[in-house]
């Protein structure tokens, strides 16, 4: 009779590890945004900070939301018109994903780096990048995100995204790029 239980379980667990390795994983966090551009492609549109890789098409993410191709938090720079620090509206819901997944995780902390295009004086491009920083900071708070967990810098002209001296090259440089 022992032989016979312990035979039972045995199989029992053996199909159950079995059934374990053919199954398909969780859904995973219900906090995870994701959006589909149906655009083909590699990249971001700098412009309008839209996916255009092919995991955009639906395919569905079973790791950490900051990880995920298809997701608004997979965009991590904001950028600015010419000497403006209101954040377009192309922008705001990435700030407000970004600031959702900060609310409902108080533990992660995010550093607002603010740049500006290499016109202007030192301190006035050090003053735009904090200001533009600061607009991101504002709307995340306003959404719920605790002060402790944003850190606010302005690097100014000094970290250049680009080094030409172009339009192009000066709209890569008007930005937030948000650290965790």
């Amino acid at each position: 009779m022992y032989k016979t239980v312990i035979t039972w379980v045995f199989i029992t667990l053996s199909v159950i590890l079995f059934a374990g390795c053919t199954s398909t994983p969780d859904k995973g966090p219900a906090d995870v945004t994701e959006r589909s551009t149906g655009a083909v492609g590699e990249g971001t549109d700098m412009q309008s900070g839209a996916m255009t890789s092919a995991a955009s098409q639906g395919a569905e993410w079973y790791g950490d939301p900051l990880e995920d191709p298809n997701s608004l938090l997979a965009t991590r720079v904001i950028y600015f018109e010419f000497d403006q620090s209101s954040i377009g509206m192309e922008y705001r819901d990435i700030v407000r994903a970004h600031a959702e997944y900060l609310a409902t995780h108080p533990q992660v902390l995010v550093r607002l780096e603010g740049h500006a295009d290499e016109r202007g004086t030192r301190e006035y491009n050090l003053g735009l990048g904090e200001s533009r920083a600061n607009a991101v900071r504002s709307i995340m708070m306003a959404e719920g995100v605790s002060d402790e967990q944003i850190v606010v810098v302005s690097y100014g002209e000094e970290r250049a995204a680009s080094f030409e001296h172009n339009e192009e090259a000066w709209a890569l440089n008007r930005r937030v790029e948000l650290i965790y």
